[in-house]
């Protein structure tokens, strides 16, 4: 066929095409400019390094103080208290992974993938690669390019750009002479010749894509919370080292005593175990744990991840931002069905349709009747108006091979039925139908707008009398025209859109559609999906002033004729509001709103350049992924928050130890490995299971408060139980040794950290209940293994110190149950949230 025979030959450059008048640059003039620097090269780089991901990752303060009593302890031949290194060393790897992974997806994005260009040079036709073009080059287009450099056509003959990947505009755009052709559009129509007016890093594509390409980081509440908590933590380090080491001094005999005697050994040891209980260095790993685990499963589920923080993102999304091209429809124009005018249409109409689906110069629209209409190869024709925006019409005249002749024409409704078109005037030479009426051009226009009103795109067919000149551009119609049948083209819904879209509309999200059609189309398409929208805005009238701009995006829903920059103005607009905004889209047009966007969600047809600025791609382009999507985000939210207030536990009360052992001149009661060992039966292991088993709590904000407010009282509970097993042993008969007391001390901090954990858990299912009762019976098992007591310097306490540490141990569970009890009254839970709790204890 004829169409497929365009296709193939648009699919590779060949320089044989008429050159305009005019030899184009010659050779000096192309290497003065490329001296000159005005050629076609972009360099290609994002704003971050490999060094400068390495520094930010590894050369750190944490790292310094972790890297640093990591050394220190392998120095003193103490490696067995120097574990706390690899979680340190995983954190590092795995921040730089991350942000390495996230710079390699933006050093690939490129808007403009021709690889070589079409220009005119010393008189003849060139293929040149597409960085050689220069400034005042005369590019050469035709049908199935891509416009490589941004310039004004010359010559023009029915040239049309689809701009719907840098604007999104989905229709094609009529590029007359003096007009303007940006690079990276696509040339669907015509032929023409335009000179180059700018180049490289001036060009629109290389703008857009040098936007697209700063490097950031998702908007995560979990990882700016625990940031947070870092920064306030490196603020304490050093005064309560400076106090453990005081501490320390004053509980050995002072300085003098143990330069002599060799203790400074176990004093700095106690100092480090004060240091680095106070980081939260699991908590850090198990967020990158959980995030990449739940990365994994939804890869399962066709969607990819690009940045791991990127899986909490949509459970705190409020607004979703949605184009309708690609994401709400499924991209491109599908026939619709063919309305009838008159009761017996003359004969032909219907092979007369086919030639015009299947002429090669045919646009988009006309080709998608193919399947419908086939060319069998019956009309030839003998005279051709081709297609143009300008004219909004194509038609030609067919000899049957019978010697008589037919005229047909095909284009927009309103055009070829406007007042003094000859519209309803009946051809000459073709005898009036039973059916025709003078009213037949008004009735026809009138149907064509219920049509159009109903979010069709409306063609109409016709027969006329006569053609003008072939080739004229002048818009000139046909003498008499004779509506006989009106088109109807319809895009395409996504069948999963309507569900998803009710989906969200229930978890209180609301939707604003985003798209560079027309606004009364966008809205005929968001009502088909479910929306009550009685009409869509126009971006064009649209406040430039961004507080006139926010309260125009709460009051409306559906937003037409949207250029990629107010994408993004209206993006930041609903951040300024406190929105926390989702935005999906498949075209380069909106790559700026998706980078601007707290999470970016990219459909698999897509572009690559919006591809590389997504947070989330949808491989299989369903958007009913998106509920998927949300229901892993909200069991990453819930169970960092619950193993959170673990670890922050952890350093509430490894500050309130180190303080007040060391103003009560009380050696530091641990050592790093003994640490290790609570840690690992209390916080480490029991995070790492509940932190990956289902939650189905919706997300609330404030996050770190909640933690915060349960960690640090429970934290003081600690340290108050630790307190009374301490002053206990000094009124317990005998002193005890050094290892007694520590080994006391690590049953009062188990039993209380076990505790902990119970509240934290609940509410209890059997899978929690399994993993607290597995933890209660290996702290039994490893306090009484030779192998694991000679390791950890452990070993049951004296009757008297046993005792004491039980009683602390359970005075301090006691007061664990209180704060619990208090903290639901804190943060009393909406029966929504209830409910999703009770059906997370049944699984």
């Amino acid at each position: 066929m004829r169409a497929e025979r365009r296709r193939q030959e648009t699919g590779t450059l060949d320089a044989r095409v008429p050159a305009p008048p005019g030899p184009g640059l010659n050779r000096h003039e192309v290497a003065d400019r490329v001296e000159r620097g005005l050629d076609n090269k972009v360099q290609d780089r994002s704003s971050r390094t490999l060094w400068e991901i390495f520094k930010a990752n590894v050369l750190t303060l944490f790292n310094a103080i972790v890297g640093g009593s990591f050394l220190i302890l392998l120095l003193l031949g103490r490696w067995q208290d120097a574990l706390f290194g690899l979680a340190a060393a995983g954190n590092a790897v795995i921040g730089v992974v991350q942000e390495f992974r996230a710079k390699r997806s933006l050093d690939r994005l490129a808007i403009l993938d021709a690889p070589q260009a079409r220009v005119l040079r010393d008189g003849l036709p060139s293929v040149i690669p597409t960085a050689e073009v220069v400034r005042d080059d005369v590019l050469i287009l035709r049908a199935g390019d891509q416009v490589t450099a941004d310039a004004e056509v010359i010559e023009s003959s029915g040239l049309e750009a689809d701009e719907s990947l840098l604007t999104g505009e989905s229709d094609p755009v009529d590029k007359a002479t003096g007009s303007e052709v940006l690079s990276g559009s696509l040339v669907v129509a015509g032929r023409g010749h335009a000179r180059v007016v700018r180049v490289g890093a001036e060009s629109f594509s290389s703008r857009m894509t040098a936007d697209a390409r700063r490097f950031s980081l998702v908007q995560s509440e979990i990882r700016n919370s625990l940031n947070r908590v870092l920064r306030w933590i490196a603020w304490a380090i050093l005064p309560v080292a400076v106090l453990v080491a005081a501490g320390e001094l004053q509980a050995r005999g002072g300085w003098q005593s143990v330069t002599l005697d060799g203790a400074w050994v176990p004093a700095v040891v106690g100092v480090i175990a004060s240091v680095i209980a106070m980081v939260p260095l699991g908590l850090v790993l198990l967020t990158s744990v959980a995030f990449a685990v739940g990365g994994l499963r939804l890869a399962a589920h066709k969607v990819l991840i690009q940045e791991l923080a990127a899986v909490e993102g949509l459970a705190r999304v409020d607004v979703l931002c949605l184009d309708k091209t690609g994401t709400l429809t499924e991209g491109g124009l599908r026939f619709d069905a063919v309305h009838q005018l008159l009761p017996e249409p003359p004969p032909g109409w219907e092979h007369a349709l086919g030639w015009f689906a299947s002429e090669p110069e045919a646009n988009a629209t006309a080709r998608s009747m193919e399947l419908a209409f086939e060319d069998d190869g019956g009309f030839r024709s003998v005279s051709y108006v081709p297609f143009s925006s300008a004219r909004k019409w194509s038609g030609a005249t067919f000899d049957a091979g019978t010697g008589n002749t037919s005229t047909w024409v095909l284009g927009a409704p309103d055009v070829l039925l406007a007042p003094g078109s000859g519209a309803g005037e009946q051809p000459a030479g073709k005898p009036a139908s039973a059916g025709d009426a003078p009213d037949t051009a008004a009735a026809a226009l009138h149907r064509a707008g219920d049509l159009a009103a109903g979010g069709l795109r409306t063609l109409l067919l016709a027969q006329a009398s006569a053609l003008p000149r072939q080739g004229t551009d002048d818009g000139a119609l046909p003498a008499a025209v004779r509506p006989v049948a009106l088109l109807t083209f319809r895009e395409q819904p996504r069948p999963e859109a309507a569900t998803t879209l009710e989906y969200f509309r229930a978890e209180g999200v609301t939707v604003k559609i985003i798209s560079g059609d027309e606004p009364g189309t966008v809205a005929a398409i968001a009502r088909r999906v479910g929306l009550t929208v009685p009409h869509g805005v126009d971006a064009r009238t649209l406040p430039e002033d961004p507080e006139r701009l926010a309260e125009v995006m709460e009051a409306n829903t559906v937003f037409g004729r949207v250029s990629p920059h107010q994408k993004r103005d209206m993006v930041a607009a609903l951040q300024r509001n406190g929105h926390t905004v989702a935005m999906t889209g498949d075209g380069v047009n909106d790559a700026l709103a998706l980078k601007t966007a707290d999470l970016g969600i990219a459909v698999n047809s897509a572009s690559p350049a919006t591809k590389a600025v997504a947070r989330l791609v949808l491989m299989d382009g369903r958007f009913d992924r998106l509920p998927e999507v949300v229901a892993e985000g909200r069991r990453v939210i819930a169970n960092i928050e619950r193993v959170s207030s673990l670890f922050l536990s952890k350093t509430a009360y490894a500050v309130a130890i180190a303080s007040s052992f060391a103003l009560l001149q009380w050696p530091f009661p641990f050592l790093p490995r003994q640490l290790s060992f609570t840690d690992g039966l209390t916080i480490g292991i029991p995070a790492f299971f509940l932190a990956l088993m289902p939650n189905a709590r919706r997300y609330r904000a404030g996050f770190l408060l909640r933690s915060l407010w349960f960690s640090v009282p429970a934290g003081l509970i600690v340290t108050a139980s630790l307190i009374a097993v301490t002053a206990a042993s000094t009124t317990a008969g005998p002193a005890p040794s050094a290892e007694d007391l520590r080994s006391a001390a690590v049953l009062t901090l188990s039993i209380v950290g076990l505790w902990i954990l119970s509240a934290v858990a609940r509410p209890l299912n059997a899978g929690r209940l399994g993993v607290l009762a597995a933890m209660a019976a290996a702290l039994v098992v490893l306090l009484g293994v030779p192998l694991a007591q000679d390791f950890f310097i452990l070993g049951w306490p004296p009757q008297p110190l046993l005792l004491a540490a039980l009683g602390s141990g359970l005075g301090g569970g006691v007061l664990v149950e209180v704060l619990a009890w208090l903290h639901r009254r804190r943060f009393n839970d909406s029966p929504r949230e209830t409910q999703a709790k009770a059906e997370t204890a049944k699984e």
